[in-house]
C-alpha cells in the first residue's frame, strides 16, 4: 500500500497490484460446454515447471504455459477466443470492483482477536481476562456446529467489495485500487466489475 495525491492535495490510500496481462487459454461455450464462460492463465513459466498434463493443455492449443489458470463467466457472444490478451485496459479511473484473495493466515487466534470479543473482568481478582465463556453443554450435550470459539484464523478465501479504480497504468500493467485489499504482498487476486455492473469479468 502507498498513498497518492489528488489536485486539491488530499491524500488517498491505494493498493498498487500488477494486473496481467493475462491470456485466454479456453474459451468455453453454451454449444461445447453448457455455459459460457473463459479461462485465462497468468504469470508464464518455463515448460519444465509444469507436469505433462498441464503442459499439454497450452501447448495443444499452441500458447504458451502460465503458472495460474482461473476461469470467469462471460455474457454470450462475447469475442474473447483462444490466444487473446487481456490487459488493465479493460479497467477505467473510477470504476467500482470487488476484489477476492487469500486473507493472511493468523494461525490459533483466541476470542478476542478471532471474534472481537471483549474480555472478561480486569479486576478484582477474576483471572479470567481473554478466555471465553463455557461451552454451555446443558441441553444437547455437545457443542453445537458454527459456535464463536478460539481456532484457526485467516487463510480463507475473502472477498473486498466496493472497491475504487483510482489509476490504471497502461504502461506497466498496474492498477491503484484505492483501500486495501485481501491477502498478503504477492498473493493472488481476482478483481472483478462489481455485481450488477455492467460488462463481464477479469
Amino acid at each position: 500500500m502507498t498513498r497518492i495525491y489528488d489536485d486539491a492535495g488530499k491524500a488517498i490510500p491505494v493498493t498498487v497490484v500488477e494486473a496481467g496481462p493475462c491470456v485466454v487459454v479456453l474459451r468455453k461455450t453454451t454449444e461445447s460446454d453448457g455455459y459460457e464462460a473463459v479461462q485465462l492463465g497468468y504469470d508464464p513459466v518455463p515448460h519444465s515447471r509444469l507436469n505433462q498434463p498441464r503442459l499439454g493443455h497450452f501447448l495443444s492449443r499452441s500458447i504458451e504455459p502460465h503458472r495460474h489458470l482461473r476461469e470467469f463467466p462471460v455474457s454470450e457472444g462475447e469475442e474473447l477466443e483462444a490466444g487473446a490478451t487481456i490487459t488493465v485496459e479493460m479497467f477505467e479511473e473510477g470504476q467500482v470492483v470487488d476484489v477476492t484473495g487469500t486473507s493472511k493466515g493468523r494461525g490459533f487466534a483466541g476470542g478476542m482477536k478471532r471474534h472481537n470479543f471483549k474480555g472478561g473482568p480486569a479486576s478484582h481478582g477474576s483471572k479470567v481476562h481473554r478466555a471465553p465463556q463455557s461451552a454451555g453443554a446443558t441441553d444437547a450435550q455437545r457443542v453445537f456446529p458454527g459456535k464463536r470459539a478460539p481456532g484457526h484464523m485467516g487463510n480463507a478465501r475473502t472477498t473486498t467489495q466496493g472497491l475504487e479504480v483510482v489509476r490504471v497504468d497502461a504502461d506497466r500493467n498496474v492498477l491503484l485500487i484505492k483501500g486495501s485489499i485481501p491477502g498478503p504482498r504477492g498473493g493472488l487476486l481476482e478483481i472483478k466489475r462489481q455485481a450488477g455492473a455492467e460488462g463481464g469479468n477479469e
